[in-house]
This record gives C-alpha cells, sequence and structure tokens, in this order.
C-alpha cells in the first residue's frame, strides 16, 4: 500500500507565536503554492466567466476541477486525449480534483450506498453510473490534476453519532482501496479526508487513522454542509492538531474571510469555495471584509472605483457606477469583471495573512477575524 510523492514536498517557513498558524511552501509538478492560500473552483474545467490569463493575473498559483462534472461533461477519456487538464484548459500552473464524493452524496434521491461504491442516475441524460473508490481515482489518474482527493462518504447535517460511525468506517476501507487503486503517485499526490460529523472525537478517531497511512496531504471534510458556523471552528481547532505538521492541510468548500481567518488560526493551508465566483455572477462584491450588493441605488452615481486598494483590471479601470450599470443591464461583463475582482480579493486576503505570519503580526493584523460574531 506504500505510495512514493517524489514529486511533492511541503516545509513550513514560518509560525506564529500567538497561535497555531503558519506560512509554508508546497511543491507540485506544476509549481510552487504559497500557503495559506485561497483555491478558486473551476468545477467543470473553468473558472466561470474568467480566463486563465486573468487568474493567473489575480495570482492564483492552484485551482480545483471536479471528478463528478468532468465525468459526466465531457468525459475523463476526451480530457485524457487532450494531454490531461493542464493542455485541455490552457492552465500550466497546480490544479485539485474533488473525488466527486460530495457531489453524488447530494443526490440523495437519485443515487444508492453500498459497500462496493455508490450507484447514480446522471442528472444529464438518465443513465446509471457506478462510482467506487477505484472508479474516481481512476478517472482522477487519466485526468491528470497535481493533488486528488480520496472517494469519501460525506453525510449530511444532522446525522446521529451511529450513523457518522458507520460512514467513517466505510471512508476508511474506501480510502485504502483508493490507495491501491492510484497508479500514478509519482505525479499526484492522493489526499485524505477528515470525516467525522460534529462528534470531535470521531474526528480525532478519523484523523488518527488517516495520518497512520502517511499520505502525502490531509483535507478535513464534512463542514460547510449546514451546520452552524460556530460548530465548523470547533470542528477545524479539534482535528487539525491531529495531522502532522510537514503535511499540506486542507478544509475543503470554506472561503469566507472569518472562517478561513479562524481556520488559519488553527493551522490550515488550503481552502476553496464558489462564492467569489458566484456572488459575482449575482452582481455582488466583496470589499475589503464587507459584500456589497451592485444593484443597490447608492452606486448608480458612485464614479469611485470598486476598491482602490485592489490591483485587479476590474478596480483599475471602472467605476462602481459602470459596474452597476453593467449589473442591472445584465450584461456578461459585469458578472466577470465582478468575478475577477472577488477571486483577486480572497487571494489577496490568504496573501497578506501569509505575509502577517511571515512577520509574526498574524493576530494583531487580523484581530477583527479571529473572535467570534457577536
Amino acid at each position: 500500500m506504500a505510495q512514493t510523492y517524489n514529486s511533492f514536498s511541503f516545509q513550513c517557513q514560518a509560525w506564529c507565536s500567538q497561535t497555531k498558524a503558519r506560512a509554508g511552501l508546497l511543491h507540485s509538478p506544476h509549481g510552487l503554492i504559497e500557503t495559506p492560500r485561497f483555491m478558486p473552483v473551476g468545477t467543470l474545467a473553468t473558472v466561470k466567466t474568467l480566463t486563465p490569463a486573468q487568474l493567473e493575473a489575480a495570482q492564483a498559483q492552484i485551482i480545483l476541477a471536479n471528478t463528478y462534472h468532468l465525468h459526466l461533461q465531457p468525459g475523463e477519456a476526451i480530457v485524457q486525449q487532450a494531454g490531461g487538464l493542464h493542455h485541455f484548459m490552457g492552465w500550466q500552473r497546480p490544479i485539485l480534483t474533488d473525488s466527486g464524493g460530495f457531489q453524488v452524496f447530494s443526490l440523495s434521491k437519485l443515487r444508492q450506498i453500498s459497500e462496493e461504491g455508490v450507484v447514480f442516475r446522471s442528472p444529464r441524460d438518465g443513465r446509471l453510473i457506478n462510482l467506487t473508490p477505484e472508479r474516481s481515482i481512476a478517472i482522477q489518474n487519466a485526468l491528470g490534476a497535481d493533488i486528488i482527493m480520496a472517494f469519501d462518504e460525506c453525510p449530511p447535517y444532522p446525522a446521529s453519532r451511529a450513523e457518522i460511525e458507520a460512514s467513517l468506517e466505510r471512508t476508511d476501507r474506501w480510502l485504502k482501496r483508493c490507495i491501491n487503486a492510484h497508479t500514478r503517485a509519482d505525479q499526484q499526490a492522493l489526499f485524505g479526508i477528515v470525516q467525522g460529523g460534529v462528534y470531535l472525537d470521531l474526528r480525532r478517531q478519523a484523523a488518527e487513522s488517516l495520518v497512520s497511512l502517511d499520505l502525502p496531504g490531509y483535507a478535513i471534510g464534512g463542514v460547510s454542509v449546514g451546520e452552524p458556523v460556530d460548530l465548523i471552528h470547533d470542528i477545524v481547532a479539534a482535528t487539525a492538531p491531529y495531522l502532522p505538521i510537514d503535511k499540506p492541510r486542507y478544509l475543503m468548500g470554506v472561503g469566507t474571510y472569518r472562517e478561513m481567518a479562524r481556520a488559519i488560526a488553527s493551522g490550515v493551508d488550503l481552502f476553496d469555495c464558489v462564492i467569489p465566483t458566484r456572488l459575482g455572477r449575482h452582481g455582488a462584491a466583496l470589499v475589503q471584509g464587507e459584500r456589497w450588493n451592485l444593484k443597490n441605488a447608492r452606486f448608480r452615481e458612485d464614479f469611485s472605483a470598486l476598491d482602490s486598494t485592489c490591483p485587479c483590471y476590474c478596480c483599475q479601470n471602472f467605476s462602481r457606477a459602470y459596474l452597476s450599470h453593467l449589473v442591472r443591464s445584465r450584461e456578461v461583463l459585469g458578472f466577470m469583471l465582478i468575478s475577477l475582482h472577488n477571486v483577486t480579493e480572497l487571494i489577496r486576503f490568504t496573501q497578506s495573512i501569509r505575509e502577517a505570519i511571515l512577520r509574526d503580526t498574524f493576530t494583531t493584523d487580523f484581530a477583527r477575524w479571529l473572535v467570534q460574531r457577536a
């Protein structure tokens, strides 16, 4: 079951003296990732409305794509024929693929779980698909991302302790099958996922079991699935200390200011979320910790930059009034510009935290985000 990951390494450069936050460097076959880092989501091999050149300008160092969605369309065989995801989508920096587990388990009325895997009916054409741990890994091997995720069971919130315990046991068995099925360990790092619901002792149990397998990285999954925000913080704070300090830690599906800052304080390195582009497509901008609806009347005659401190193309060239006009007119350019700004904003936020950790000023510079909501 041993795997060799010669193309990957992670090193901590600095630690916060007041918290468990750390700044690190994650080396991958397609480049360096500076942590902590926000990762834009490109579910179907595209970060919605943005080009690879725009993502590079936003300082994105790694993006995500999704196994489930790419299996349905266009199919991993086509991506493989194109030379893998990097060539297919014109992005030559690191890529992470999710296993598809979360998406499959969200199809509660269309899927059936067994020890073998999950059988579900495609929402695209109605055909039955049998997604097993082996199949998930085979798809990800074909897609060719730098980091791939183990196929796990992601229980909904709330779930009983008995349900979570049964799910954890199955996830552990599936993980070992994923490791055995992984054929490109020299080129793709397989991350395991810590589940356990809201039961902190089960989170610890799951983390310790994963660590014994000596994987190149670890994710905390099963959060941001409906539970209260403070429970997310409790889960992350209780889980991260049981993960190795010399391996990257990835908090799945979380990408808001406060949640990222507090998770970084617990020792988390990587984040992803669809929030920046989803908000952009609805005319909402993230500006220095606030969320602005650009349809509001106050922006119609505001000719200042969206954020004068932001270096993105949107903020350097267009006014709030123009963006408000585009959004009200439902012009695609408006959604693209705001999405570009939002992605840049969250990357800048994590990059600023990284720089503060290197200076050891994290707790003072980001104090507003480290306290619980009133």
